[in-house]
């Protein structure tokens, strides 16, 4: 008020003319004090400077101004400018993405179609490799002796030892060429009487296992899903499936399931299946058979066994193994979950397996192959975890001491006729060194096995135990 006052008085000495428009104004202050105020108009200004103005506070104010301005173009027009630009800017982002995942399934794809190049050069040199053992084991056809050195039976050298009264001596002569032809006949009757490299004679019907042969290759697993498997061929095979079909599921997975059948051997080597078959419920491990038009297979996680019917593709039965551990409780010496071991032979369906009240001890029982009741069992002596695989073979038990020695034996057989068990020694060759399966098929007369994603046979040969 001071300086109003002040500026009005300065104010109203700078002319007569603002003399003339003079006001004087007397009033109490708020405290009561008398004030006296003089009010004289400006000659020269419209109107007087407002209190604390500058011209830094205008340029303030001119400043706040434009930021207003700015702030309304922002949350207006521009703002709707800046998001577009972000919003192409995240599509570029985006398309880009897109290309390099394109890009990225392009190559994947290109590495599964090497691979499976890769496969199938491997397979073709696996079949190159067997063609050339093959060639090279198959053995060289003599030269025919003279004819009066061959006997009317027919006799032929290859087809196995000479009897003694089949061989004539040629009478003496001084003919130079008949004497070398008869020291080349020596030679060949020589070499045919040497001991049967193929092991012993077959005999008739059921005998003990005394010879097990090389394995045969018929097929590389395609993926880590066959590390371990079972193969089969149904030895009571019937219709629609005729008894050349073979049949075989990749064991490794936690819900295994899937069933590929072959229409013969030759369609399995090359990898073509005909039929392929879904079970209704998960398999355990590689304890799998077949027999009479049915898989037989144990559930897994459990000790049920399981029927299923390969014409209506559905479970014909199924029935708890009584006792029998599961689930790595009494497995193989190789583990993989093989508590419960199924297999067939001339006597029938088999289980293979262990209970605690055998404390781990190989328990045989026969099985009803329609029911699955238990019809017989037989406790053995030897520990289930102690052996790599078994297989059953004329009611008989046979055990295999290691599934990674390249060379080991069938160590102990066990005759559920006599109910008697002994040790035996019989080579037995894991070329590939893991084996998880061996099974015995009575018809063809062969062990199956699964031996480090190799599906494999062994012929065998039955006789008299020494």
């Amino acid at each position: 008020m001071w300086f109003l006052a002040t500026l009005c008085v300065s104010c109203l000495l700078m002319g007569t003319q603002a003399q003339s428009r003079a006001s004087f104004r007397r009033s109490n202050d708020r405290n009561g004090r008398c004030q006296y105020s003089f009010t004289v108009d400006s000659p020269t200004e419209a109107s007087c400077p407002s209190p604390g103005s500058s011209p830094e506070m205008d340029s303030l104010k001119s400043r706040l101004g434009l930021l207003e301005a700015l702030v309304t173009r922002l949350a207006g027009g521009e703002a709707v400018s800046e998001f577009s630009q972000s919003s192409g800017s995240q599509s570029g982002i985006q398309d880009a993405y897109n290309q390099a995942m394109e890009e990225k399934a392009q190559l994947q794809r290109e590495k599964q179609r090497l691979d499976r190049q890769v496969q199938d050069l491997q397979r073709r040199m696996e079949e190159l490799r067997q063609e050339a053992e093959r060639l090279r084991n198959k053995p060289c056809t003599p030269q025919p002796p003279p004819r009066g050195l061959i006997n009317d039976n027919g006799f032929r050298p290859g087809s196995g030892p000479a009897p003694s009264h089949l061989i004539s001596i040629p009478e003496k002569t001084e003919d130079r060429s008949l004497g070398t032809r008869y020291q080349e006949l020596t030679a060949v009757v020589t070499e045919i009487s040497a001991p049967n490299l193929d092991g012993p004679a077959d005999i008739t019907g059921c005998g003990d296992l005394v010879w097990v042969g090389e394995p045969e290759i018929h097929r590389k697993a395609d993926s880590i899903a066959g590390k371990y498997g079972v193969w089969m061929q149904d030895p009571e095979a019937k219709d629609p499936y005729g008894s050349e079909m073979v049949w075989r599921i990749d064991a490794v997975g936690s819900d295994v399931r899937q069933l590929i059948g072959y229409e013969n051997m030759d369609q399995l080597t090359r990898g073509f299946p005909t039929k392929v078959l879904l079970l209704p419920e998960g398999m355990e491990s590689t304890g799998a058979t077949m027999y009479d038009g049915s898989l037989y297979y144990q559930r897994r996680l459990s000790r049920t066994l399981i029927r299923y019917d390969l014409l209506s593709e559905n479970i014909a039965a199924r029935r708890d193994l009584p006792h029998a551990g599961f689930h790595g409780q009494f497995p193989y010496s190789w583990g993989g979950y093989t508590d419960i071991d199924l297999a067939v032979d001339e006597n029938g369906l088999w289980a293979i397996y262990s209970t605690n009240k055998a404390k781990g001890a190989i328990v045989i029982s026969q099985l009803d192959p329609h029911s699955l009741e238990v019809k017989g069992t037989w406790e053995t002596k030897i520990r289930k975890t102690t052996v790599a695989n078994t297989f059953m073979i004329c009611g008989k038990l046979y055990t295999i001491a290691s599934y990674t020695s390249p060379n080991t034996t069938v160590n102990y057989m066990y005759d559920t006729a006599t109910s008697q068990g002994k040790a035996i020694s019989v080579p037995f060759k894991n070329r590939y060194r893991y084996n998880s399966m061996v099974d015995y098929n009575p018809v063809h007369r062969k062990l199956y096995a699964w031996d480090n994603y190799y599906i494999v046979s062994y012929k065998v040969r039955l006789g008299k135990q020494e």
